[in-house]
């Protein structure tokens, strides 16, 4: 991949890309080493010249910020409420003001996607594999969408980071504690995805229920006939 630094340093539009660049290695990769830092700076920058997302640095960054699935789940989980590290931010706005200048990753290559070694997304396995650097691994695009002559999409000449919604930070981190009866059946939890039906789901106690297993040995015919020959050949060897 090239270097990117279209946007001129000094201006209104390169001190809101930093910010938002800053914030997404951060957020991402704060203690990651050195590359894992360049290497998230350089997912945001390969994104914002593909066409499948924004123009911009803080548009691939938002993406999806006041929507139900944000593209960098730090933007919509309330974790920029907390005051960043102070060591920490410095090294990922260092990060950040490189990549602006120019400065390519070359391990990632034309990486787009990347997750935590200790997650398995199940879009992990639509995209090839690049590399892993620290903790996170790196995709790209399959096939020719995936190659630098597809990164076509030009700077889009500003940045804007977006109005967000801080309500669904706080649905997100407060959680109802069902209210308790006594005597009653336990409320399900709000988090319990288990169907109604599902064997492994819940049993309600105030309905007497009682788990319904077939038994193996009323269940089969042929078991049964079986017993019934032995019983049989048993008997006549007896009376012998």
């Amino acid at each position: 991949m090239g270097a990117f630094s279209v946007i001129g340093k000094g201006t209104g539009a390169h001190d809101t890309a930093l910010k938002c660049l800053t914030q997404a290695i951060y957020y991402e990769a704060a203690n990651e080493p050195l590359q894992g830092k360049r290497a998230v700076a350089q997912v945001v920058l390969n994104r914002l010249r593909h066409p499948a997302y924004p123009g911009s640095v803080c548009g691939v960054v938002y993406e999806g910020v006041n929507k139900p699935v944000c593209q960098f789940s730090f933007t919509c989980d309330g974790s920029l409420a907390r005051t960043p590290l102070v060591n920490q931010w410095g090294e990922s706005r260092k990060v950040a003001e490189a990549a602006l200048a120019g400065f390519v990753e070359p391990s990632v290559g034309s990486a787009t996607h990347y997750h935590a070694d200790y997650v398995l997304p199940r879009w992990a396995f639509t995209l090839d594999k690049i590399e892993k650097v620290g903790v996170h691994i790196f995709y790209r695009f399959p096939g020719s969408a995936g190659q630098p002559r597809a990164f076509t999409r030009h700077w889009a000449g500003r940045e804007a980071i977006p109005t967000i919604d801080r309500a669904r930070w706080l649905n997100a981190s407060v959680e109802v504690e069902p209210e308790y009866t006594p005597g009653l059946t336990v409320a399900p939890d709000v988090k319990d995805r288990h169907a109604p039906s599902d064997v492994g789901g819940r049993i309600d106690t105030t309905k007497q229920w009682r788990p319904s297993i077939p038994d193996p040995v009323n269940a089969g015919g042929t078991y049964q006939a079986s017993l019934a020959v032995q019983s049989n050949v048993a008997a006549e060897e007896a009376a012998r």
